[in-house]
Protein backbone atom coordinates (compact mmCIF):
# COMPACT_ATOMS: atom_id res chain seq x y z
CA UNK A 1 0.00 0.00 0.00
CA UNK A 2 1.03 3.48 -0.96
CA UNK A 3 0.64 6.86 0.67
CA UNK A 4 1.11 10.26 -1.89
CA UNK A 5 2.90 13.02 0.19
CA UNK A 6 2.75 16.11 -0.88
CA UNK A 7 3.18 19.46 1.04
CA UNK A 8 2.84 23.34 0.21
CA UNK A 9 5.91 23.81 1.80
CA UNK A 10 8.36 22.36 -0.97
CA UNK A 11 7.60 22.96 -4.42
CA UNK A 12 5.03 21.84 -6.40
CA UNK A 13 6.22 18.74 -9.08
CA UNK A 14 6.58 19.93 -12.45
CA UNK A 15 5.83 16.83 -14.04
CA UNK A 16 3.88 13.89 -13.74
CA UNK A 17 5.11 12.39 -10.02
CA UNK A 18 4.64 13.53 -6.48
CA UNK A 19 6.91 14.90 -4.04
CA UNK A 20 7.59 11.53 -2.20
CA UNK A 21 5.58 8.09 -1.82
CA UNK A 22 5.27 6.41 1.62
CA UNK A 23 5.52 2.44 1.38
CA UNK A 24 4.96 0.85 4.80
CA UNK A 25 7.35 2.90 6.98
CA UNK A 26 9.81 3.76 3.73
CA UNK A 27 9.49 7.11 2.49
CA UNK A 28 11.03 7.99 -1.02
CA UNK A 29 11.17 11.04 -2.16
CA UNK A 30 11.80 13.12 -5.54
CA UNK A 31 14.45 15.05 -6.28
CA UNK A 32 13.80 18.66 -5.05
CA UNK A 33 16.22 21.53 -6.93
CA UNK A 34 16.07 25.14 -5.65
CA UNK A 35 12.57 26.47 -6.02
CA UNK A 36 11.64 28.58 -3.51
CA UNK A 37 8.23 27.14 -2.56
CA UNK A 38 6.33 30.58 -1.57
CA UNK A 39 7.62 32.47 -4.97
CA UNK A 40 8.41 29.37 -7.22
CA UNK A 41 11.67 31.25 -8.09
CA UNK A 42 14.67 29.13 -8.31
CA UNK A 43 17.59 30.43 -5.60
CA UNK A 44 20.64 30.67 -7.47
CA UNK A 45 22.76 33.35 -5.80
CA UNK A 46 25.66 31.20 -5.43
CA UNK A 47 26.13 27.49 -4.51
CA UNK A 48 25.95 27.43 -0.93
CA UNK A 49 22.66 29.24 -1.14
CA UNK A 50 20.91 26.86 -3.72
CA UNK A 51 22.20 23.84 -1.67
CA UNK A 52 20.29 25.64 1.46
CA UNK A 53 17.35 25.46 -0.88
CA UNK A 54 17.36 21.82 -1.63
CA UNK A 55 17.46 20.75 2.07
CA UNK A 56 15.03 22.75 2.82
CA UNK A 57 12.51 21.77 0.64
CA UNK A 58 13.22 18.13 1.23
CA UNK A 59 13.09 18.79 4.99
CA UNK A 60 9.71 19.90 4.49
CA UNK A 61 9.28 16.90 1.75
CA UNK A 62 10.13 14.63 4.63
CA UNK A 63 7.59 16.47 7.79
CA UNK A 64 5.06 16.28 5.42
CA UNK A 65 6.00 12.41 5.45
CA UNK A 66 6.37 12.41 9.32
CA UNK A 67 9.73 12.04 9.35
CA UNK A 68 13.48 13.65 9.73
CA UNK A 69 16.55 13.49 8.57
CA UNK A 70 17.17 11.47 11.69
CA UNK A 71 15.03 8.54 9.42
CA UNK A 72 17.25 8.90 6.50
CA UNK A 73 19.41 6.03 5.21
CA UNK A 74 20.11 6.94 1.65
CA UNK A 75 20.70 9.95 -0.17
CA UNK A 76 21.45 10.72 -4.00
CA UNK A 77 23.28 13.98 -5.10
CA UNK A 78 23.14 15.36 -8.82
CA UNK A 79 25.63 17.76 -9.24
CA UNK A 80 26.51 20.05 -12.86
CA UNK A 81 29.97 20.64 -11.84
CA UNK A 82 31.84 18.39 -9.54
CA UNK A 83 33.97 22.01 -8.56
CA UNK A 84 31.04 22.74 -6.55
CA UNK A 85 31.17 19.06 -4.60
CA UNK A 86 33.02 20.75 -1.29
CA UNK A 87 30.35 23.47 -1.15
CA UNK A 88 27.70 21.43 -1.42
CA UNK A 89 28.76 18.76 0.75
CA UNK A 90 29.39 21.63 3.06
CA UNK A 91 26.03 22.51 3.52
CA UNK A 92 24.34 19.19 3.02
CA UNK A 93 26.59 18.20 6.16
CA UNK A 94 24.85 20.65 8.30
CA UNK A 95 21.59 18.88 8.44
CA UNK A 96 23.41 15.19 9.21
CA UNK A 97 25.38 13.76 12.42
CA UNK A 98 28.47 12.59 11.71
CA UNK A 99 27.95 9.28 13.69
CA UNK A 100 24.60 8.38 11.43
CA UNK A 101 24.85 9.73 8.24
CA UNK A 102 23.10 8.09 5.76
CA UNK A 103 24.77 6.27 3.11
CA UNK A 104 25.70 8.66 -0.18
CA UNK A 105 26.58 8.79 -3.72
CA UNK A 106 27.30 11.97 -5.75
CA UNK A 107 27.28 11.83 -9.51
CA UNK A 108 28.14 14.94 -11.73
CA UNK A 109 25.87 15.29 -14.82
CA UNK A 110 26.01 17.13 -18.08
CA UNK A 111 22.09 19.08 -16.97
CA UNK A 112 19.03 19.02 -14.28
CA UNK A 113 15.76 19.95 -14.79
CA UNK A 114 15.72 23.88 -14.98
CA UNK A 115 19.44 23.75 -15.51
CA UNK A 116 20.48 24.01 -11.81
CA UNK A 117 23.43 23.15 -10.06
CA UNK A 118 22.16 20.18 -7.20
CA UNK A 119 19.55 17.99 -7.38
CA UNK A 120 19.20 15.83 -4.00
CA UNK A 121 16.96 12.81 -3.24
CA UNK A 122 16.72 10.50 -0.12
CA UNK A 123 15.37 7.20 1.60
CA UNK A 124 13.73 7.97 4.74
CA UNK A 125 12.76 4.52 6.79
CA UNK A 126 10.65 5.05 10.42
CA UNK A 127 11.64 1.84 12.85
Amino acid sequence: MKKIINTSKAPAPIGPYNQAVLSGNTLYTSGQIAINPETGELVLDDIKTETKQVMENMKAVLDAGGMTFENVIKTSIFISDMNNFSHINEVYGSYFNDENAPARETVEVANLPKFVNVEISMIAVKS
